[in-house]
């Protein structure tokens, strides 16, 4: 479908197009809303797989006939773009083969999909003989025949290593299945029958869609329909670049370092969100090249990684359509680990890579809006900054399954520029994340849990503390007659925090992994501090033993703005919580306090000591103040909540917001003009231990001693910039 011109209505005057009123035009709008909505639930009901029914790792959207997106359901919003991707090349390679009742598979990762296991279910959608639509579903699919059970496969050096691949096939032809192709597919898994009802989910959600979509033409014609579908386009379009003409010019940097543990090195990944009138541009470049192992993406999977965060913190009131893909462009290096050239191994992409493009947009647009004062609450820290997948092959004798745990889809949502992170409360880019209890794992997998509780310190400080998130251990029933359990682990952020925080906010927790041999019999909780080093456990495929215990630490979240604006009445609940320990609360925080939460000396002392202490291990430069007055930037431009831009002579400078100290020009990177501290990563917490490669930069007035931001980095790497153009 084309935006169309002359068309009355636009994102300020009013939902409605010419011989179509405001009012069916809103019930048509909501009503293709519903179609995908229905249709996810239709997977739900059908999918036996826990990481799709309890997790949520899953979506349907609707396409157009061109194959650009009409309107996204819930679910990994990574896919859109993917599931676009699939749905283009459909048309293109099946052009006078479709029609009514035909479904396509699709899962190359070099050609749509973001890893083999994440299958594209395309249908086309008719109505009176005519191509009205197509709809698109994905899932991770239980085993796809990789080297590895599960589908992210720790010991592929290569995508032909990666299991079963098809760059598009036709799956349902007429409504019939091809029982044939159904038997290949099954034939390379390990877990044929989950394949199958993985397969057969999809394929009801696409039966769902065609059939509301159906009946909405039938009430209102296919005509009507079409057109409110391409103003919707339109008008999304439009708001979006409306938006963004309200913010104000600028670069944003941003960084992460990916710790390879099968290579033993740590990959830099760079991303400068640059935004100029009604544009923005995602840069990758400076980022490693491509790793030897699964951690790879190829361009869309980059591409879809860094537009997943756009749609809820930019367009959280506008339709997500192709009208705001159209105005975001990314830039990546060719054969590099977030541009990877075939036969690059992919598996582990929507786990390491792509979530790691989900942290850096998600950290550089909350630099974006942190430069509005009107869009500034839209700014958070990262959340849930490593996924800690885990998945399994229980091998019974006579047959096998592939199981995959739900923990990961937890999370810890991000501290925001108004209020703390939600405790284990999911991850931005999938607003419907949820995980299973542990009754629901247990009911299938020969493993119990002998622990799931909070980590304390596992949230990044600041004045608004990261949602904490979680850690658990699992052993093997006792009595249970199986042959073998393998868990299949492809952890990273254990050598550096990957859930940074933004404005001065810290990171959250690293990672652990640890197999324990020859427990026992544990009953009760499992504390792994009283159990001895264990065995790291965080790459590869590892088997539990019947006296084995398998334990986990997920990472909690990014915090905001400066730990010592925290009032200290909330600290001392987070400590009496068990999500802060006293020692943080007193060195970061600067609260003294017992662990049962009674503040025990001088909060203003200690927090003037902490401040002393920035600026006496800094080596600070005070620039010259421009003019002997200064005034606010219009429209509230600033550089974060700390970091006021002030005009002096005509000029636009950075300024620290609390005393009012001029920084730099604001067309420079103002951290080369304050107070720089580099401290070990383990000063952000209890379980931040990470390499001694890496540190914890912090930047503070010069002057005061104001926190105005944070870096996790490796030591020597330069500074990262937000300035304005």
């Amino acid at each position: 479908m084309t935006t169309p011109t002359g068309e009355a209505g636009s994102a300020d005057a009013g939902l409605s197009l010419d011989g179509i009123d405001p009012v069916t035009f809103q019930i048509i709008k909501h009503r293709l809303e519903q179609v995908t909505d229905e249709a996810v639930e239709a997977l739900k009901r059908v999918s036996g797989a826990p990481n799709t029914n309890e997790g949520h790792d899953l979506m349907v959207a609707l396409y157009t006939p061109d194959g650009d997106l009409l309107t996204g359901g819930v679910g990994f919003l990574h896919h859109y773009l993917g599931a676009s991707e699939a749905t283009k090349h459909v048309i293109e390679t099946f052009a006078g083969d479709i029609g009514p009742g035909d479904m396509f598979m699709l899962n190359d990762p070099y050609t749509a999909a973001l890893h083999p296991p994440d299958v594209y279910i395309i249908s086309p959608i008719f109505y009176e003989g005519e191509l009205q639509a197509f709809s698109a579903s994905f899932v991770h699919v239980a085993d796809i025949g990789a080297v590895d059970p599960g589908g992210f496969a720790p010991n592929s050096t290569s995508v032909f290593h990666e299991g079963f691949q098809t760059p598009g096939l036709k799956l349902i032809d007429g409504g019939e299945m091809r029982e044939d192709v159904l038997a290949t597919i099954k034939n390379m898994s390990r877990d044929p029958g989950m394949i199958e009802l993985d397969l057969r989910s999809q394929i009801a959600a696409n039966n769902v869609a065609n059939e509301r979509l159906q009946s909405l033409a039938d009430d209102y014609g296919a005509a009507t329909v079409e057109r409110v579908g391409r103003e919707l386009i339109r008008q999304s379009g439009e708001r979006f670049r409306s938006r963004l003409r309200e913010l104000p010019d600028g670069r944003f940097e941003t960084r992460q370092y990916l710790d390879s543990v099968a290579e033993e090195r740590d990959y830099e990944v760079r991303l400068a969100l640059e935004k100029e009138g009604d544009s923005l541009t995602f840069d990758f470049a400076g980022t490693d090249e491509q790793s030897e192992y699964g951690l790879n993406c190829t361009y869309i999977a980059t591409y879809g990684g860094v537009l997943a965060p756009v749609f809820p913190l930019f367009c959280y009131d506008m339709t997500w359509n192709d009208g705001i893909i159209q105005a975001v462009d990314v830039e990546a290096p060719r054969g590099s680990i977030v541009n990877a050239e075939r036969p690059a191994p992919i598996s582990i992409a929507t786990v390491a890579t792509l979530q790691m493009c989900n942290s850096l947009s998600t950290l550089a647009v909350s630099k974006l809006v942190g430069a509005s004062e009107t869009h500034a609450d839209r700014a958070t820290g990262v959340w849930h900054g490593a996924h800690c997948h885990v998945s399994m092959e229980v091998d019974r004798g006579d047959d096998s399954s592939v199981e995959t745990l739900t923990d990961t889809f937890a999370g810890a949502g991000g501290a925001r520029a108004f209020d703390d992170g939600v405790d284990l409360g999911g991850e931005v880019v999938n607003v419907v994340a949820r995980w299973g209890n542990a009754e629901r794992h247990e009911a299938t997998v020969p493993l119990r849990y002998v622990q799931r509780r909070y980590v304390p310190d596992s949230g990044g400080a600041g004045e608004y503390r990261g949602g904490v998130g979680h850690e658990y251990a699992l052993a093997p029933v006792p009595g249970v007659d199986v042959e073998s359990i393998d868990v299949v682990t492809i952890g990273r952020g254990l050598a550096v925090p990957h859930s940074t925080g933004v404005f001065g906010g810290y990171p959250g927790s690293t990672t652990d992994y640890r197999l324990f041999h020859d427990v026992g019999n544990v009953s009760g909780t499992f504390d792994p501090q009283e159990a001895g080093e264990g065995d790291p456990a965080a790459w590869g495929v590892h088997r539990i033993e019947d006296d084995d215990v398998f334990y986990l630490r997920f990472p909690g979240s990014g915090g905001y703005g400066d730990p010592l604006d925290r009032p200290p009445e909330k600290i001392a609940a987070d400590v009496a919580s068990g999500k802060v320990t006293p020692e943080t609360a007193a060195r970061v925080y600067g609260v003294p306090v017992d662990a049962e939460g009674t503040i025990d000396g001088s909060v203003e002392e200690t927090r003037e000591a902490i401040r002393a202490e920035r600026l006496a291990e800094a080596s600070a430069h005070m620039p010259p103040v421009p003019a002997d007055e200064t005034a606010p930037a219009e429209a509230g431009t600033r550089l974060g909540p700390n970091v006021a831009v002030v005009v002096a002579d005509g000029d636009r400078y950075a300024a620290c917001d609390a005393c009012g100290t001029v920084l730099a020009d604001a067309r420079e990177n103002w951290k080369d003009s304050v107070a720089v501290v580099e401290r070990p990563l383990s000063h952000a917490g209890a379980h931040t231990n990470g390499s001694d490669a890496f540190c914890l930069r912090e930047f503070s007035c010069p002057d005061c001693a104001t926190l105005l931001d944070t870096e996790v980095a490796r030591v020597g790497d330069e500074f990262l910039t937000s300035r304005l153009y």
